[in-house]
């Protein structure tokens, strides 16, 4: 296989993946959090490089106040009566 197009594949499966990721995030978000929690869970465990610890850190998901049902993204305010 040639290198240019290796790259060009490399590159497309970069923007599939990253447009996947986009498109989880604005239809699930509980889902999107969950998977973002089970990674980071996984990249924290005792024992791995530092470097995946760090990253475990950066991609966890940030602590919710009681999201409540669905998640918790906190932007859908008070509810209307």
């Amino acid at each position: 296989m040639d290198a240019g197009l290796l790259i060009q594949y490399l590159i497309i499966a970069v923007a599939v993946v990253v447009s996947a990721w986009v498109v989880l995030k604005k239809q699930f978000p509980g889902t999107a959090r969950k998977l973002r929690g089970a990674l980071a869970l996984a990249l924290l465990k005792p024992g791995r490089a530092g470097w995946m610890q760090a990253l475990g850190r950066k991609i966890a998901p940030p602590a919710s106040g009681g999201g409540g049902a669905c998640g918790g993204c906190d932007s859908c305010g008070p509810a209307k009566k």
